[in-house]
């Protein structure tokens, strides 16, 4: 108890994060995720967005990248700076001049001391830089601009994958829990006839062949109970692994796979809706045409990514070219300097003779190099053999979109086109073993055709069950290929 109040309280505080960077982002109602220790499949997907690492470091990504923004738009300000110095002569410097200078009538080559300096002086002032034309400047600002961009398709790109990891791993949790309920079931079947047949074997209906033969197949069906339960741990670790949650925290996933109808556009079990809600964001419509996959391919966040990054590398080649330009710059610089003679007189009015000198001066620079080596010619180069290798990624990721969506649509075609079919044999092989357990009890059945009834009730449910974990699985995966993953895209949520 104790542990779920805990998580209970984990939950809670935890919010669907709000991508402020990301227009895109649809923006799910906050509140509290779990509700008496459940958690539905749009809860999964808020937690797994908020917590999981990859997500999270994206989002530090996209921060980095305004910071850059910032700096890049640094370059086109001026460049302010101020300096204050104050010198202090213990000794005055003295500077040897001939004396003649001061007295003609002295030797040739007489040399005298002239002290020059006083014991006190003052210097401070401002300069101001400007850049006026510098062409990896102005190429810098929008590539910084680009190059958030970039950062925001990969945010987008990471969610989708997060998302699509975390509708996966809450499907294998339904389809063990599935696993295990099947095997519960049939072991409760199996102990039911056992008692049944151990009965009419009491009153002389049946051998103790009959019997021993329920005993094996009860004996070898424990075991495989015990390996389901084993399934249904592993599941849902992965879901905590993929949610981003500690692995001691307990929860129940809501859904149940054998009531689950991929056709119907409602539910019949109420635990059910979330799941149906997210499947239906993004429609598929059964045998879709190739033409119309082919135009989703735009829309996938690997392919966003990468012309993004294109967009990147056309401006780093424009940097690049720039620096066979001249740069100008403009420098202001005002400064003030006084000198005084005896002990420093700080915060006291100077004599007119000693009072600060102001100089002023503006300087304009232009630099053009000429020749640094092949190193300039090299670097447009490698940028635009860079950008070949962005496109053969863009070509190889169409290819490989392209597959993976005809893929995971052929797939949801084969569940539509299995589905009837499948939803049939279950009713069909329920209504066989119901008729084969009334045919034995009148005497006119035997235990093989009850234990042959049993395996065909099991198969078809568990047909049933992996045709659904199939279509759930291909859907999510669909959604991905497609690049309309719900709560990421606004189309995908509408």
């Amino acid at each position: 108890m104790m542990q779920n109040n805990y998580m209970r309280s984990l939950f809670i505080t935890v919010g669907f994060i709000v991508f402020s960077c990301m227009n895109t982002y649809a923006q799910v109602e906050t509140g509290s995720l779990l509700t008496d220790a459940e958690l539905t499949l749009e809860d999964a997907i808020q937690v797994a967005v908020a917590n999981n690492p990859e997500v999270n470091r994206a989002i530090l990504s996209v921060r980095d990248a305004d910071e850059l923004v910032d700096i890049a738009y640094s370059e086109v300000y001026p460049n302010i700076s101020s300096s204050l110095n104050y010198t202090r002569n213990i000794e005055i410097p003295v500077s040897y001049l001939p004396a003649q200078i001061f007295d003609p009538n002295a030797p040739e080559g007489q040399l005298i001391g002239v002290p020059f300096g006083t014991d006190n002086n003052w210097q401070g002032g401002f300069t101001v830089q400007q850049n006026i034309f510098r062409g990896e400047v102005f190429v810098g600002l929008s590539t910084s601009e680009i190059y958030k961009a970039v950062q925001q398709e990969n945010l987008r790109a990471v969610t989708q994958q997060v998302i699509t990891r975390t509708r996966v791993a809450y499907y294998q949790v339904l389809a063990a829990k599935e696993q295990l309920r099947l095997q519960e079931t049939q072991i409760k079947r199996l102990e039911q006839n056992l008692n049944d047949n151990q009965a009419r074997q009491r009153a002389g209906l049946v051998d103790e062949y009959a019997v021993l033969q329920l005993e094996v197949q009860l004996s070898n069906q424990r075991p495989q109970l015990i390996e389901a339960r084993y399934g249904v741990d592993e599941a849902y670790r992965n879901l905590k692994v993929a949610l981003g949650i500690p692995l001691e925290i307990d929860f129940e996933v809501k859904g149940t796979l054998n009531s689950f109808d991929i056709i119907a556009a409602d539910v019949e079990s109420g635990e059910n809706a979330g799941i149906k809600r997210v499947d239906q964001m993004n429609p598929f419509t059964f045998e879709k045409k190739y033409g119309e996959w082919a135009s989703f391919i735009e829309d996938r966040g690997d392919v966003r990514v990468l012309d993004a990054r294109l967009n990147l590398n056309e401006k780093e080649i424009q940097a690049v070219k720039s620096r066979f330009l001249p740069t100008i710059t403009a420098s202001y610089n005002l400064q003030w300097s006084a000198a005084q003679a005896g002990s420093p007189k700080f915060f006291q009015n100077s004599a007119p003779e000693t009072a600060p000198n102001r100089i002023q001066s503006l300087a304009i620079n232009i630099s053009l190099p000429l020749f640094e080596g092949f190193k300039r010619t090299s670097d447009v180069q490698r940028a635009q053999i860079a950008r070949k290798d962005i496109e053969v990624q863009q070509r190889a990721a169409k290819l490989a979109a392209e597959n993976e969506i005809a893929s995971s649509a052929e797939r949801l075609n084969r569940s539509y086109e299995t589905a009837a079919a499948r939803k049939q044999a279950l009713s069909q092989a329920e209504e066989g073993y119901q008729r084969a357990l009334r045919r034995l009890e009148n005497g006119v059945g035997s235990q093989i055709e009850v234990t042959d009834a049993e395996v065909q009730v099991r198969q078809a449910e568990v047909n049933y069950a992996l045709m659904v974990f199939e279509y759930l699985s291909a859907k999510a995966e669909y959604d991905l290929a497609t690049g309309r993953v719900p709560f990421v895209d606004m189309k995908g949520a509408e």
